[in-house]
């Protein structure tokens, strides 16, 4: 399989006698940047030289293969397609690393690792994805220590000789957080993530506290990858002033097939006739409408009367869903599951530790 894809292997302690490697790929972002030899600009770091940026991995004891994308991807322009090739590679090489940690940029990073999470069922390794605000290149960067923390996450194991975390996370500032649970919420700041209505799986100080109980089991049932998603789906922001002329506008898109409704507090959204047979007339037209909170907290329908009526018309609910999670879950089900009574089923439960129970 190396053949057919251009890496590059980082010589830590192990010396070729380690029982754990990692397959780690750049796929672009901040994290994988560093001063030209000017020192004025900067430019995509050449993977060969990683070990003099991070020293510290000559402390690992594990074998580290890298992948740098060819032409690395800002992560304002990653689509659906990008979460695609990366489940690809990582379903390329499962049998042959014990782990994986994905470089990617801030910006959707949480809807990859969302994507990726429904993506790869049945995993049994973690996949860690993680980044940088300020380049590996940069004195103060933060890019050294989440990258180091990430590794030696994705290296441990459990009593049993296992993966500790088998299931796709992100690593940032001290936080490991389930990644179709994390946000960003800073662009100026190292704490650029947090999570959403779930505790994070572990803190890394002195040592790292993992938080067991809500990592994910090791699966029974092999590991499977999905190769599609279907896009024909949007996101629609309720607002004061949102009129139902507009609403319904945008409901009749060309081959659209499911919105995430984002409503107001737990779930609500104007109760006026007309705005709620809009919404009707969509549902009977067989769009999926999955309403989830812009607030933390997520949706409880039918506890305030504003609620009540989408319930009664089939709106689904998205429980303490993140809005990333949502509509890289409704790209999925849309893609992979046919039978609609199924998909609905399915976005009002949680599939991949996406949300803790649909409430209403």
């Amino acid at each position: 399989m190396l053949n057919y894809y251009p890496t590059i292997n980082i010589k830590t302690a192990a010396s070729n006698s380690s029982d754990t490697s990692i397959f780690v790929i750049y796929t672009g972002g901040t994290i994988g940047m560093d001063y030209d030899k000017d020192e004025k600009h900067l430019v995509p770091l050449d993977f060969k030289y990683m070990i003099d940026k991070v020293p510290e991995l000559k402390r690992f004891d594990f074998e580290l293969t890298v992948l740098p994308l060819n032409e690395p991807i800002d992560s304002s322009n990653v689509q659906p397609h990008h979460w695609l090739n990366m489940g690809r590679m990582i379903y390329d090489f499962y049998n042959d690393y014990d782990a994986f940690v994905v470089l990617h940029g801030t910006d959707t990073m949480a809807y990859s690792a969302s994507a990726l999470s429904y993506l790869l069922e049945n995993l049994e390794k973690p996949v860690i994805f993680t980044g940088a605000q300020l380049p590996i290149g940069v004195t103060r960067t933060d890019a050294r220590e989440n990258f180091i923390s990430a590794l030696e996450i994705a290296s441990t194991k459990n009593e049993q000789g296992k993966a500790l975390v088998p299931e796709v996370s992100i690593f940032f500032d001290h936080l490991l957080l389930r990644g179709n649970r994390a946000r960003k919420v800073q662009s100026f700041n190292f704490t650029a993530f947090k999570s959403q209505n779930c505790p994070p799986l572990a803190v890394a100080g002195i040592h790292i506290d993992y938080n067991k109980q809500l990592i994910l089991p090791q699966p029974y049932a092999p590991f499977w990858f999905y190769n599609r998603m279907d896009s024909n789906a949007i996101i629609v922001k309720l607002y004061p002033g949102l009129s139902s002329e507009y609403l319904d506008y945008i409901l009749h898109t060309p081959k659209l097939k499911g919105v995430v409704l984002e409503t107001f507090g737990s779930g609500n959204a104007p109760s006026d006739d007309e705005f709620i047979s809009v919404l009707k007339n969509a549902i009977d037209r067989g769009l999926i409408i999955y309403n989830v909170s812009q607030c933390n907290g997520g949706v409880i329908q039918g506890l305030y009367e504003t609620s009540k009526k989408l319930a009664e018309i089939g709106v689904i609910s998205g429980g303490d869903i993140t809005p990333e999670a949502a509509i890289t879950k409704l790209m999925f089900l849309l893609g992979n599951e046919p039978d609609i009574s199924e998909l609905k089923q399915k976005l009002a439960t949680s599939i991949r530790g996406e949300m803790t129970v649909a409430r209403g």
